[in-house]
């Protein structure tokens, strides 16, 4: 989705929902202006990896939804449906002052992939601009559950 060079970009893909990390975060940005956040052993009533606990995508939906109004760092994005027809949610999280700039890093994306009328000098500098992209799947098969429990432990 995005890819540049200078710094790195995470992914985690399961049960219709993408992680982002966009890093790294700029040294200005320390402090979240949000709240206190809801953690998972908040929201669910037990801690990810409990025994006999496996939250649903209904739960993980709720969580993230929840996230994305408590947090100035996430920014809950719909990117289609999956194959069931749920909607497949994308997580961008990162320090506010990038989240602010995510249509900018798209578009460097997609102009050096295609690198269709860049100069050498121009596709070094958007490069230097942009961020990198490491895409990772939280879970691709339905009989796995790991993938997205382990989601929201990263998250």
């Amino acid at each position: 989705m995005l890819e540049a060079k200078g710094s790195m970009l995470t992914a985690h893909r399961a049960f219709g929902v993408t992680l982002l990390l966009l890093l790294p975060v700029p040294q200005a940005s320390t402090q979240s202006t949000a709240g206190p956040i809801t953690t998972p052993q908040q929201q669910f009533g037990a801690s990810i990896g409990d025994d006999y606990f496996l939250a649903t995508y209904t739960q993980l939906e709720e969580y993230w939804k929840k996230l994305d109004r408590e947090s100035d760092r996430m920014q809950l994005v719909d990117i289609g449906r999956t194959e069931e027809g749920r909607v497949q949610w994308m997580a961008v999280i990162s320090a506010p002052e990038n989240l602010a700039k995510l249509d900018r890093y798209k578009d460097i994306s997609r102009r050096l992939s295609l690198a269709e009328g860049l100069t050498d000098d121009q596709a070094r500098a958007l490069a230097s601009e942009g961020k990198a992209v490491v895409w990772i799947d939280g879970g691709l098969h339905a009989n796995e559950v790991l993938g997205a429990q382990h989601l929201i432990a990263t998250l």
